[in-house]
């Protein structure tokens, strides 16, 4: 955040309605039982595009990307704040790189942008997320980069969900299983006897991490688009109306309250 952000973020709170706002803030925050908190949040950071059209009109959509960007800068600073484990940001879908390609690249730009900005605090470890060979090779070099100077970095661990599909992704963590099994001689009817849910889960782009305990979307839409669809048999879910760029901090407090409220069955 940059110094006059930082300016205007001061001179918001000290408005008598941000005041307010702030100590609501700080009521929430507080009140948070730290003991039900999730170890694991994903969040879908969706419409930044409809941001840019009704706070930008007549600019490119690269407005909203920014916009976006920004505000998972924040995002992962209050995932920081309250100690969670593990965060996933789902910046690029399969679908998206269906875009005009002119859009795309520059979504791409700031993607790679917010993923070696985030890396180079020094403060968290980064890991891509989805299916790289879909990246243009010069971007792949760079995340692959951020991500081994971060990697032995404690605390807070941030996946970023990039040209990422739930269905790529099973489809690819089938192809591994299957791949790692012909290498070591076994037929295909060997692995269909033998084959595991556990075996599954350890191919995925995600393997060794937790299953998300919550997972975020914002913009009003209820429905998953695939996102994390192995790991999240047993997620809790929160939908919220905000655009992604106006995504607020009491925001994500509530959702980790309405979370920490709820029972977890786990299917039983």
């Amino acid at each position: 955040m940059s110094w006059v952000e930082r300016a205007r973020e001061v001179a918001d709170r000290l408005h008598p309605a941000g005041l307010l706002y702030s100590t609501y803030e700080q009521r929430l925050l507080a009140e948070l039982d730290r003991d039900r908190l999730p170890r694991h949040v994903a969040v879908l950071a969706d419409g930044n595009r409809r941001w840019a059209r009704l706070n930008a009109p007549g600019q490119p959509y690269e407005v909203g990307y920014q916009a976006g960007a920004d505000k998972l800068k924040q995002f992962v600073e209050w995932c920081d704040e309250v100690g969670l484990g593990v965060v996933t940001l789902w910046v690029l879908s399969t679908e998206n790189l269906a875009r005009n390609e002119d859009d795309v690249v520059t979504l791409l730009g700031v993607i790679e942008r917010l993923f070696v900005d985030l890396a180079e605090t020094g403060r968290w470890r980064l890991k891509l997320v989805g299916d790289a060979t879909l990246l243009p090779e010069t971007m792949t070099d760079a995340l692959r980069a951020a991500e081994f100077d971060t990697a032995s970095v404690g605390g807070l661990q941030i996946n970023v969900a990039i040209a990422y599909g739930g269905r790529h992704e099973l489809r690819d963590a089938v192809r591994k299983l299957l791949a790692e099994e012909a290498r070591r001689g076994a037929s295909i009817e060997d692995v269909a006897a033998s084959l595991d849910i556990d075996d599954i889960a350890e191919h995925l782009y995600t393997a060794g991490d937790p299953d998300p305990d919550l997972i975020i979307r914002t913009s009003g839409e209820q429905r998953m688009s695939g996102f994390l669809m192995w790991q999240s048999a047993h997620s809790e879910f929160y939908f919220c109306e905000a655009l992604w760029p106006d995504f607020r901090r009491v925001d994500f407090l509530r959702a980790l309250r309405d979370y920490a409220s709820r029972e977890r069955r786990y299917g039983r």
